[in-house]
């Protein structure tokens, strides 16, 4: 699976180096030089690393990696701050908006190769977070004002396609009763629509799941996405 790294920096050539740096080693790089462009991509797609400059025109890096932990797709996803500001109030800055690494500039190409490597374990840990595998299990979906059951069509560690009769509205919150395997006993869990497909196909994002459920919902899964 190929690596997917999103690089915002309003200095093209920066832009430029980290992208010549990073496709040397495997990884498919989407840099932008406008930083309120980086929104639309974070909502809409999973990066496995993200580098932001710290100090760019609105939003700068900060509101940036705010954005990043605050997307469905990339809340989790390693960052490296990028920056020429080595003082100590721009470092705690940084890393309370979600940053995991700083890099300095000038960006030395060692250095940037190094925390790639760092990252490595958190991206393999996110790919295998977000990979789909196709199952078909029951399930309903529950709130205060409405019961949908259908079939689940696949299934990741984050979150499940649907098909059913109908569907939930996107944006609304439910309750997930998951049956992995007929007579088992229901997984059960909250759940966001994050968005929905025709008129009986539903993407969901599992959310904020007890223990004993995620433990549950792993040991089924993580042998499936292994064999990928």
């Amino acid at each position: 699976m190929h690596r997917r790294a999103l690089v915002v920096d309003d200095e093209p050539a920066v832009c430029q180096l980290i992208h010549d740096v990073m496709s040397s080693v495997g990884m498919n790089v989407l840099a932008l030089t406008k930083s309120s462009d980086a929104a639309n991509y974070l909502r809409d797609e999973k990066f496995d690393v993200v580098l932001l400059d710290l100090r760019m025109p609105s939003p700068d890096g900060i509101e940036v990696a705010r954005q990043t932990r605050g997307s469905a797709f990339n809340r989790m996803t390693p960052i490296i701050m990028i920056s020429d500001d080595q003082n100590l109030s721009a470092v705690t800055e940084g890393f309370d908006a979600g940053a995991n690494f700083f890099l300095y500039k000038p960006i030395d190409k060692g250095r940037l190769l190094h925390l790639i490597r760092a990252t490595r374990g958190a991206i393999k840990h996110e790919q295998r977070r977000f990979r789909r595998v196709l199952h078909r299990a029951k399930v309903r979906l529950t709130s205060d004002k409405i019961e949908v059951r259908g079939e689940t069509l696949d299934i990741s560690l984050n979150g499940m396609l649907v098909e059913a009769a109908r569907c939930v509205p996107s944006g609304s919150q439910v309750e997930v009763t998951l049956e992995l395997s007929p007579g088992s006993k229901p997984i059960v869990g909250p759940a966001m629509v994050m968005r929905t497909m025709g008129e009986n196909q539903m993407g969901l994002e599992f959310s904020q799941w007890n223990k004993i459920e995620s433990s549950r919902l792993q040991e089924f899964l993580l042998p499936l996405i292994d064999k990928y």
